[in-house]
């Protein structure tokens, strides 16, 4: 995606544009998260964004985007959805019926795991939340699954974009050739170091 964009839209509606963008990463995958977040990121660096605001607008945008997906797939069949995914609303979006395929195998192979660590799979992230909206999985449960999720996606590649400066974009050619691996290490290495920190605090 043109970073210009990714400027004007989050220059002009700030945390708004953010959550605005995140929903729509989640319906239309074209838009990266990885490029939105970390570019976010950059720009607490330059546009006064707060790097706090930034997640929570970024959580609040994921949630609404997997929830919008849940309620697809909680009042469409398969037939139905995979109709639409084989027509034109399909080539829009660039979503396959295989990718939904895709997502539903891995929801029904990994259960609750698939709605934590389906929001670190390309693809999976953003369909993840239609099968189980089609096997009614309890709302308040996927809500919280894909909240925590989201937010550690989120809060882990912000302040990585932040603490890569102008050099953002070599970070996000990295997530998208290995995306599972690293983003599992930063938030390893971003859990660890709070850790770290808190308890010298504690020392001192």
């Amino acid at each position: 995606m043109d970073t210009t964009v990714l400027t004007e839209l989050i220059g002009q509606y700030g945390y708004l544009g953010i959550a605005l963008l995140i929903a729509l990463e989640n319906i239309f995958p074209p838009i990266p998260s990885e490029v939105v977040l970390t570019f976010t990121g950059f720009l607490t660096l330059t546009a006064g964004l707060n790097v706090l605001g930034a997640i929570t607008a970024a959580t609040i945008g994921a949630v609404l985007g997997a929830a919008i997906l849940y309620a697809v797939g909680h009042f469409l069949s398969v037939e139905r959805l995979e109709k639409i995914l084989n027509g034109k609303v399909g080539q829009t979006l660039r979503f396959k019926a295989k990718d939904l395929d895709k997502a539903t195998k891995f929801f029904q192979k990994n259960g609750v795991l698939a709605l934590f660590f389906g929001r670190f799979v390309p693809v999976v992230r953003s369909l993840i939340s239609v099968p189980a909206g089609m096997t009614h999985y309890k709302f308040t449960s996927f809500i919280i699954l894909t909240t925590l999720g989201t937010l550690i996606w989120n809060t882990v590649l912000i302040i990585v974009g932040r603490m890569a400066g102008s050099a953002w974009p070599q970070i996000v050619a990295m997530i998208e050739t290995y995306s599972l691996v690293t983003v599992i290490v930063l938030a390893l290495a971003f859990v660890g170091g709070g850790i770290y920190f808190f308890n010298r605090k504690k020392r001192l």
